[in-house]
């Protein structure tokens, strides 16, 4: 075997591995409200624990032009949603909550309504401490209401 051709399999042995060990977060309780024609903007929600400090940085679906990272946060009297531009924090072991009215996914200018019992594609970016990212790919349920609530039968998928 020549060197190079040596050097090359230990290079991409090596980032197999990185890639291999990429951090993923526990994912609990995913759904999506579901939407109604003509409607084109929905939320996602979930809890999300990371092992390790963690960023989630973007997330993406191809049910949706445009997908971001929000929180509702008081302004005054007012009620207020924005997209949180460096992301949101997951401490490590420490669940974090996306649900209505407080931190969720905003999907929006969506290619097509979003129909209770279905499933949508969501992937996840994360990023580690040392500024790594990740990706975690999802399939989030189209529901009326969380997993559990009064609208909705408790069952596992």
């Amino acid at each position: 075997m020549n060197p190079i051709s040596a050097i090359f399999r230990i290079l991409l042995a090596m980032t197999l591995t990185t890639v291999a060990q990429a951090q993923t977060v526990e994912v609990k309780n995913a759904w999506v409200r579901v939407t109604v024609q003509g409607q084109k903007a929905t939320g996602a929600f979930m809890q999300i624990t990371a092992p390790a400090a963690t960023t989630l940085v973007a997330v993406t679906t191809p049910v949706a032009g445009v997908a971001e990272v929000h929180e509702m946060k008081m302004d005054g009297d007012v009620m207020r949603m924005r997209p949180l531009a460096k992301g949101l924090e997951l401490p490590a072991g420490k669940a974090v909550q996306l649900k209505p009215g407080g931190y969720h996914l905003m999907l929006m200018d969506l290619k097509l309504p979003l129909q209770k019992d279905t499933t949508i594609p969501i992937t996840l970016t994360l990023q580690d401490s040392k500024g790594a990212q990740s990706t975690q790919d999802l399939r989030v349920p189209v529901l009326t209401a969380a997993p559990g609530g009064p609208a909705e039968h408790q069952h596992s998928h």
